[in-house]
């Protein structure tokens, strides 16, 4: 699509340009005095499930029947190695009472363990004497930093109680007593605290890696902070509209959200701006109007920044078909940035330019040869000689040995994507933090002393009818099952008794979550056997393992539905644009064999190099979308060039030409892209960083792999197939055409 719309002219122009930047500095101002920003606005405990999941629909009849079962639980783990004092016991009891005639911010409960003799406080030690939990309950619909709130109050309640800060001392100590606050609460506070505490880092790691990649690519530090300026005021007019959709209910946005939009918005934002400055700079160099050049260059670069942006928006839109929340909540948020961020790029950095013109070059200002003649008369030099053309190598290489480019790269790829099968995945959301989390500690010490199933209880519901179906005993027969509580009536129905099942294993393991289908079928059996024959609808398991299970069975449902969903739209994309079925079809294939030499690649990296036993299972699909719509862009950008110089020279010298003419422009776009999502690497969280990895290596792969050698080879050993069944001479556009002339080769 070329800009026939007159945008080049309105940007460009002597007046307009100043009109346009203004309209942008506006836009972002007036927005962000009337809107919240997003980062106000984002929620970090956002339903994940749909409601008619099985954990999900147990939970609502949990809280209907059991209205005090469904509080969130915050586990106060006290420990000293040595073992408890009686004078540490006597703390603790004088804590509880404490909270419980000074309740804390959205507590609910707790449980009267000052109402307690000392010796039978003392049977809820652990085997050796070094640890006792006290939970405290909250409001299961508090907020993350609401119940941070209370949980700090009650904090500073133990140390002033205590004299010192139990909860500063190392996990490790020797001698001193140490408390760490797990359970879900514990586990919330502290992974919203990681999320937030990476967004600075993030933003300001992004921005910087951004900045050194374009003054070591342009050497002028002019137009390494243009783009950045660009994004930046892009960004401050993104967020105050996605807070305001959020405030007013129409979208949410979760905070592991706010920070991939962050690294893509860069990311991606960068290379649109990058089309359009290589194209400019090209032209600058024969054509002595910068205005015309200007023009010229959105021209030349607008189908470029449209197609890629489409591309990617319908990728992200797809993900409106997931189930799981994590995945549809970005759809919206994700698509709208990449609107605008395309927006700013066909609009305010042409205005950015057209202000600065030839120097945003600075000092590398391109001149045509006539302008450089001219300037070397005034200094009274001989004129410059004009440059040779570098070189082509990578081009020469591919057109002389086509055939043996394809067998070699397939080899490389194909055995980077074998390793794809050995890819181990977790759903383990404890797995997801850092070891040294605060809640984590205090969970490893509750393995130790206890067991691991008391951090989260599975909660199984039966509806007896009122007749004794023998739940308990079924259930404290089972090998897995370490404790099983008293039945507890149902408020509304007394015939439904409800059981805490405490497992003898890590709740929110995968061996865990694949427990609960066989737990499921032990209690049906039992209600069978008693002569209940609907035994199917009269039982319900909540808890975090059951949700963890649903999760991992919704994360393989969105999977088979949205990876085939995504490339049937991205193949109908490619077969409208470039016409051809064949070229529709080696492109999606070359990316999808990218992905899974990523994905691999990825593997290798993470288990031999960093130690990793397991891959978070909402990775690969979150590595899929991305990879599959920022890595087919460059495939169309190298296709559509040498498909346009197919129409006037042979087919050989129009993959030479097509390739080196693209080489420059996707290299440095793809080594900013793969660098802004390696910032991810940094983050504490191993969602973020595995994601960072994989995604990084797969867009280096695309760069320097698929883009210059596989497809150009696969184009010229197909012949005038490639193009089938599309006229060669046909009217294809020629907006994804970046120069006249091949470029210099990087």
């Amino acid at each position: 699509m070329k800009a026939r719309w007159g945008i080049e002219k309105w940007v460009a122009g002597r007046t307009t340009r100043w009109v346009t930047l203004l309209i942008w500095l506006v836009a972002s101002w007036l927005l962000n005095v009337l809107a919240p920003s997003i980062g106000n606005e984002v929620v970090n405990n956002a339903q994940p499930l749909a409601d008619t999941k099985p954990s999900v629909q147990a939970r609502e009849l949990v809280t209907r029947e059991y209205p005090n079962a469904e509080d969130a639980s915050a586990l106060f783990v006290w420990h000293r190695q040595g073992g408890l004092t009686d004078t540490d016991l006597q703390r603790i009891q004088q804590f509880t009472e404490r909270l419980s005639t000074h309740p804390v911010p959205y507590q609910t409960s707790v449980p009267p363990l000052h109402q307690m003799p000392l010796q039978d406080l003392k049977t809820r030690l652990s085997e050796n004497g070094s640890t006792i939990v006290s939970p405290v309950f909250f409001s299961k619909s508090a907020q993350s930093n609401e119940w941070k709130e209370g949980v700090d109050q009650a904090k500073d309640e133990a140390a002033a109680l205590f004299g010192s800060d139990p909860f500063a001392v190392a996990i490790d100590s020797p001698t001193d007593l140490n408390a760490r606050v797990t359970g879900p609460v514990g586990i919330q506070i502290d992974a919203t605290g990681v999320f937030g505490q990476a967004d600075k880092t993030l933003l300001f790691g992004t921005v910087l890696l951004v900045l050194v990649l374009l003054l070591l690519i342009y050497r002028s530090p002019i137009l390494a902070m243009l783009p950045l300026v660009a994004v930046g005021i892009a960004y401050f007019v993104i967020s105050p509209i996605l807070g305001w959709m959020v405030h007013s209910g129409m979208i949410t946005v979760e905070k592991q959200g706010t920070n991939i939009m962050t690294v893509l918005l860069f990311g991606a934002g960068t290379d649109y701006c990058l089309f359009l400055i290589y194209r400019f700079r090209q032209l600058l160099k024969t054509e002595p109007d910068k205005g015309k050049a200007l023009r010229g260059a959105i021209t030349g670069s607008s189908g470029a920044i449209a197609m890629s942006g489409l591309t990617v928006i319908l990728s992200l839109l797809t993900m409106l078909a997931a189930e799981y929340g994590s995945f549809r909540l970005l759809a919206a948020p994700f698509g709208i940035s990449i609107f605008i961020i395309g927006l700013a790029s066909l609009t305010l950095v042409p205005a950015l330019l057209a202000i600065m013109g030839r120097a945003s070059f600075w000092p590398f200002i391109p001149r045509t040869p006539d302008m450089l003649a001219e300037r070397a008369m005034r200094k009274g030099r001989a004129a410059p000689a004009s440059n040779k053309r570098s070189r082509n190598v990578i081009g020469s290489l591919v057109v002389s040995r086509p055939l043996l480019i394809i067998i070699l790269t397939c080899i490389v790829l194909g055995g980077f994507a074998v390793f794809s099968t050995q890819v181990k995945f977790t759903f383990d959301k404890l797995a997801m933090f850092p070891k040294t989390m605060p809640s984590i500690e205090g969970f490893s010490v509750l393995g130790e002393q206890f067991t691991p199933g008391d951090l989260a209880p599975v909660k199984v519901i039966v509806d007896t009818d009122g007749k004794d179906r023998d739940v308990a005993q079924t259930l404290a027969a089972l090998p897995y099952v370490s404790q099983v509580s008293e039945p507890q009536a149902g408020k509304m129905n007394p015939a439904m008794m409800a059981y805490d099942v405490r497992l003898n294993l890590n709740p929110y393991s995968m061996e865990a979550m694949n427990l609960i289908p066989e737990l499921r079928q032990s209690i049906e059996g039992a209600l069978i056997q008693s002569g209940d024959t609907n035994a199917a609808n009269h039982v319900w398991i909540s808890g975090e393992t059951a949700e963890q299970y649903d999760t991992k069975e919704t994360n393989v449902r969105d999977m088979s539905i949205i990876l085939p969903l995504i490339i049937i739209m991205i193949a109908t994309l490619l077969i409208v644009y470039l016409r051809s079925l064949v070229a529709a079809a080696y492109l999606i294939l070359t990316v999808l064999l990218s992905y899974l030499s990523a994905l691999g690649l990825g593997w290798l990296v993470l288990h031999n190099f960093m130690g990793m036993d397991v891959i978070q299972g909402t990775v690969p699909l979150y590595s899929f979308v991305f990879l599959i719509a920022l890595g087919e862009d460059y495939n169309i950008f190298v296709i559509s060039a040498i498909w346009q110089k197919s129409k006037r020279m042979p087919l050989k010298q129009a993959v030479l030409e097509g390739v080196g003419e693209t080489g420059s422009v996707i290299t440095s776009a793809g080594l900013i892209l793969a660098g802004t999502f390696a910032v991810l690497i940094t983050m504490p969280v191993q969602l973020m960083m595995q994601m960072g990895v994989i995604v990084s290596l797969g867009i280096l792969l695309d760069t320097f792999v698929v883009r210059p050698f596989l497809v150009p080879a696969l184009t010229l050993v197909l012949g005038k197939w490639a193009f089938w069944p599309g006229r060669r001479n046909t009217d294809i556009d020629t907006d994804l055409t970046f120069i006249e002339k091949p470029s210099e080769v990087v």
